[in-house]
């Protein structure tokens, strides 16, 4: 069973009020009986002082008549019980009880020791408090017995009617008895009266403290566990409304901050939370794009080392090429049109061995040599030069050039071999003709100028989209080795680029390039190697 506080508090209060009270009223009915027999022994004693001077004159006349029967009428008061005088040997001489009269009593019974404080000696003038005793008769009665000494007198050793001797100290005694009974019931009465007015008193104080107790500390206590238990089960809005200047009032103020500590503190997990899955989720992302950089990146540093062997052969066959097509371009007998052949042959191959010397530096992860230039001029040129492939007999070019492109900051050479890659693989995807259209743009925020190059062709499947740019892979079963694609990507990453690809199966394929308009702030060129005057390998084949 669960008792409540304030029940608690109740009966434990109750029961120490009980027991004080139970004591104060026990200590008081004590004090009261104590001061009724205080005043019944002093009513004896005066009592018996008075019957004393009443059978002064009887006694020093020896008028033994007339003193029993001022003791027989004394015994017939209401609360007296019996009179009798004893001699000075201890025997009754006068007595309300006529059957007792002329019996003894030994110096020892306690009517006599008050006075006989030894076998010899009297004490004379005792003290009411040693004259008096109580006791109980055969049938239960409270009685109270007042002693008094008749000492001896002038009077009465002078007189010649009852001469007593002059050394005689004590001629006898007188004992009254009284009843106690009245004095008891008005003592019981008193206590019962005390004791019904403490538990009234007791019933009032505790209805009165239970109200109190339960207005002032149940409903309130009762009122926190409510909210308590709310806020344990997750409901943070929990307030208790207490205007209540105490310690409940404070104490539930502590519960509404804690409540409100709790509930900013679960916001901010929230919140924390959610911003740690997003931090999660954007490194993941990272790391997935770091991953996919060292991949490729180690493919590139792969086809690097294979371009530069490939390269390194094919440099001194492209400067045989150059110095007989320049020799022949000297010859006179060479009419317009054979002489332009040659000029193209030679023009083609400075551009053959720049791209040699380009995957060469670009196996050995050289910085281009980057000037302003503009994208349009280098678009141009490219078509200009692709236009001459039979491979774009069937193909419509559609250019969308924006007239206020801004200059980028690149090299003209790379960039062309980007375009040159991308417009062959355009229209070797398009082998019964179709379209290819290059769009030009910048950026909405104006720091990048965007470059799309599309086709209408065959397309490229959606599982091999993320391997178009390994070095060595190639959709073209027999066309190529697979590195134009990858050349292109390190050349767009090596000028702050991107580049990306969209394309659907049967729909064509669109690649979208991004490179930064403007010159960079700070461009530091101390390290940058010169270029060839020429654009020639040297004799060695080396670049």
């Amino acid at each position: 069973m669960r008792f409540k506080l304030s029940t608690k508090y109740v009966v434990l209060s109750c029961m120490t009020f009980l027991i004080i009270m139970f004591c104060f009223a026990l200590l008081h009915v004590l004090a009261l009986k104590r001061s009724f027999t205080e005043e019944s022994i002093h009513e004896a004693d005066s009592l018996s002082e008075m019957l004393l001077r009443n059978t002064y004159y009887q006694m020093l006349y020896d008028d033994r008549e007339t003193l029993q029967r001022i003791i027989t009428e004394a015994g017939r008061m209401e609360r007296i019980r019996k009179v009798r005088l004893f001699g000075k040997e201890g025997i009754v001489k006068f007595s309300t009880d006529p059957d007792e009269i002329e019996t003894a009593l030994s110096n020892k019974d306690e009517r006599c020791v008050f006075c006989h404080v030894s076998s010899a000696d009297v004490l004379v003038d005792a003290p009411v408090e040693r004259r008096s005793r109580i006791y109980a008769d055969e049938s239960g009665n409270q009685l109270l017995s007042m002693t008094r000494g008749i000492y001896n007198e002038p009077n009465c050793y002078t007189s010649n009617c009852h001469v007593h001797n002059e050394n005689e100290q004590k001629l006898g005694i007188l004992e009254v008895v009284v009843s106690l009974e009245k004095m008891n019931e008005q003592v019981a009465f008193y206590q019962k009266d005390i004791f019904t007015l403490t538990f009234i008193v007791l019933i009032l104080l505790s209805v009165v403290q239970y109200l109190f107790t339960r207005k002032l500390v149940g409903v309130p206590i009762n009122k926190l566990l409510r909210h308590t238990r709310r806020l344990g089960g997750g409901d943070l809005s929990a307030r208790i409304d207490s205007g209540a200047n105490d310690e409940i009032g404070e104490l539930n103020d502590e519960f509404n901050q804690m409540a409100s500590n709790l509930s900013e503190a679960q916001k901010e997990l929230r919140t924390l939370a959610s911003s740690l899955e997003v931090k999660v989720e954007e490194r993941t992302a990272e790391i997935k794009e770091m991953q996919s950089q060292l991949v490729q990146s180690a493919k590139l540093v792969s086809m690097g080392q294979l371009v530069a062997g490939i390269a390194h052969e094919i440099n001194n066959p492209l400067g045989g090429i150059l110095m007989f097509s320049s020799l022949v371009a000297k010859s006179k007998g060479l009419d317009a049109q054979e002489k332009e052949n040659v000029e193209v042959i030679i023009t083609e191959t400075k551009r053959c061995a720049k791209i040699v010397r380009g995957l060469l530096d670009f196996s050995r992860e050289s910085i281009p040599e980057k000037r302003l230039v503009s994208i349009l001029q280098v678009l141009e040129h490219s078509l200009n030069l692709v236009s001459q492939q039979s491979l774009f007999q069937d193909i419509e070019v559609q250019v969308d050039f924006c007239p206020d492109l801004p200059q980028i900051y690149a090299d003209p050479d790379q960039l062309q071999q980007v375009f040159f890659n991308l417009f062959i693989n355009a229209a070797q995807a398009m082998p019964d003709g179709g379209a290819l259209r290059i769009h030009t743009a910048v950026s909405s925020d104006k720091k990048y100028v965007v470059i799309d190059v599309i086709d209408t062709g065959q397309g490229i499947p959606q599982e091999i989209q993320d391997k178009i740019f390994d070095p060595f892979f190639s959709t073209k079963a027999k066309q190529g080795f697979g590195l134009g694609l990858s050349i292109t990507y390190g050349i767009i990453c090596n000028h702050d680029g991107e580049i990306s690809v969209h394309s659907e199966p049967g729909k064509g394929t669109r690649f979208v390039i991004s490179l930064p308009a403007g010159q960079p702030q700070v461009e530091d060129q101390a390290d940058r190697p010169g270029p060839d005057p020429d654009g020639l390998p040297t004799a060695g084949g080396a670049v």
